[in-house]
C-alpha cells in the first residue's frame, strides 16, 4: 500500500515537474546559432513569451514546452535541452544572485523588421537578407519609396546595409563607371530622385536620412553596417552643403564643405573631415582604411566588451557571445577612428592597439541605434564583384 501511494504521489506531483521547458543554449555547443535566434522569433510569433537568459550559457533562450516546439527544434537542427521546472528554478536562482553577471529578460513580441535595400542590389550587397532568410526570421524589404511615404513607423527594427547616403554611389565611379551594375544603380537612383521631386540623388538620400532620424527619435531601433554607418552621419552633417563632385550630381562640389559641416546633426561622429577626391574610395577620415592599418588577416581581431547584465541590459544583449575575440573583416567602412567618436557614444567592441572602434551604440530621442564596422564576416577582404557563397555567422541580428 505504501508503495502504491508513493507511485501515485509521484505521478500527481511529478507530472508537474516533468520536462516542460525547452532550453536553447547559445554557447559553443550550439550547432546553429542563426537558426536558434529564428526559433525564438518563431515562438514569439505564436504569441508565447520567451525568456532570454543574458550571459547564461552565452545568452540562452528558455521556451515553453510544446511537442510542436521540440519538433521544430529538431527540424531546424538546433541544439536544445528539455528541462524540468525544478531545473528552471535552479537556473533562475543562479541568475538572480547579485554577484553573478546574468539577467532574465522576458520577450513578449516578435518585432517587425525592415531591411533598407535597393532593387538593383548585387549578391555581394545582400548578406543581411541572406542571414535573416536562413534564420527563418521574416522581414520586409523597403527602399526610398516606402521611407518617404512614411512607412517606417510601422516597423520596430530597421536594418541598413552597405548604403551610401551621400549621393556618391559608394564612390565606385573611378573603378566601376563602365560596368552594367554601376550604371543600373545610377539610373535607378536618378529616377527615384526625379520621382520624388529632387534634382539630385544627394538631396533624395538626405531626405531619406532625415526620415530615418525621425524614426529613431520616435522610438525605432536602427542597426547599420559598413558604409551605411559613416555615410549616414556624413549626409546629416552636410545638410545644405554640396559635397558631391560633378560626375555624381552634375556640378562642382563646395571645397569649403569641411568648415560648414554640422556635427550636431550626427548620431555617432564628430570633428571629421571629408575626402572629396572622386578617385579615392573613401568618404572621410572616420574610416580606418586598409592602407593605414598595419595588420594582417592572421592577427586582425577585435574584442567585445562585457557589460553589467543587471544594469546595462541592451549592451549586454548586443555583446554576449560564446567568444569575446572576433576575427576582423573589411568593408567599405571597416572600423572607426576613435578621435572622431562622440563622447556620449558607447563603444562595445574595439581593436585597442590600432585605436579603432568596431561596434558602437547610442540613443537618439526615444530610440536607439547601433553601428557595426565591416561588411562580410566570412570574407576577410570582400572584393567588389565576388559572389557570396556562405551563410554568415552574424550573431547580433
Amino acid at each position: 500500500m505504501k508503495q502504491f501511494l508513493f507511485v501515485l504521489l509521484t505521478m500527481i506531483f511529478g507530472s508537474s515537474a516533468m520536462a516542460n521547458r525547452v532550453l536553447i543554449p547559445m554557447g559553443a555547443e550550439q550547432k546553429n546559432h542563426l537558426k536558434a535566434y529564428g526559433i525564438a522569433y518563431w515562438v514569439l510569433q505564436k504569441e508565447l513569451d520567451v525568456d532570454w537568459l543574458l550571459n547564461y550559457r552565452d545568452g540562452s533562450f528558455l521556451l515553453p514546452y510544446q511537442d510542436q516546439i521540440e519538433k521544430e527544434c529538431r527540424v531546424r537542427g538546433i541544439t536544445y535541452d528539455v528541462i524540468t521546472e525544478a531545473e528552471v528554478g535552479l537556473i533562475l536562482a543562479e541568475i538572480a544572485k547579485p554577484d553573478v553577471n546574468m539577467e532574465l529578460v522576458k520577450l513578449h513580441k516578435a518585432p517587425k523588421i525592415a531591411v533598407y535595400s535597393p532593387k538593383t542590389k548585387q549578391p555581394w550587397d545582400d548578406a543581411v537578407t541572406m542571414v535573416l532568410s536562413y534564420a527563418e526570421i521574416p522581414y520586409e524589404t523597403i527602399f526610398d519609396d516606402e521611407v518617404l511615404s512614411g512607412k517606417l513607423p510601422t516597423f520596430d527594427w530597421l536594418h541598413l546595409h552597405h548604403e551610401d547616403f551621400t549621393g556618391q554611389y559608394g564612390k565606385f565611379w573611378s573603378s566601376f563607371q563602365h560596368t552594367a551594375w554601376y550604371q543600373a544603380e545610377v539610373r535607378e537612383a536618378e529616377a527615384m530622385a526625379a520621382k520624388h521631386g529632387f534634382k539630385k540623388v544627394s538631396e533624395l538620400k538626405l531626405a531619406v536620412a532625415k526620415k530615418i532620424r525621425d524614426y529613431v527619435s520616435g522610438g525605432g531601433f536602427l542597426f547599420a553596417m559598413c558604409s551605411a554607418t559613416d555615410s549616414y552621419d556624413i549626409a546629416l552633417a552636410a545638410d545644405g552643403v554640396d559635397i558631391c563632385e560633378k560626375m555624381f550630381d552634375g556640378d562642382a562640389a563646395d571645397y569649403s564643405a569641411d568648415a560648414k559641416l554640422n556635427y550636431g546633426n550626427t548620431f555617432a561622429f564628430k570633428d571629421f573631415k571629408l575626402k572629396m577626391n572622386p578617385y579615392e574610395y573613401e568618404y572621410s577620415y572616420i574610416d580606418a582604411t586598409p592602407e593605414t592599418r598595419p595588420i594582417t588577416e592572421q592577427n586582425d581581431v577585435f574584442t567585445l566588451f562585457e557589460f553589467s547584465a543587471k544594469w546595462d541590459v541592451v549592451p549586454t544583449m548586443l555583446c554576449q557571445n560564446h567568444t569575446k575575440v572576433i576575427k576582423g573583416f573589411y568593408g567599405q567602412t571597416t572600423a572607426y577612428r576613435k578621435q572622431f567618436i562622440k563622447s556620449d557614444v558607447l563603444v562595445m567592441g574595439e581593436c585597442k592597439p590600432l585605436g579603432e572602434a568596431r561596434y558602437l551604440h547610442g540613443t537618439f530621442g526615444k530610440g536607439t541605434w547601433t553601428f557595426y564596422g565591416g561588411h562580410d564576416p566570412e570574407d576577410y577582404q570582400h572584393q567588389i564583384g565576388e559572389v557570396i557563397l556562405y551563410l554568415v555567422l552574424l550573431y547580433k541580428l
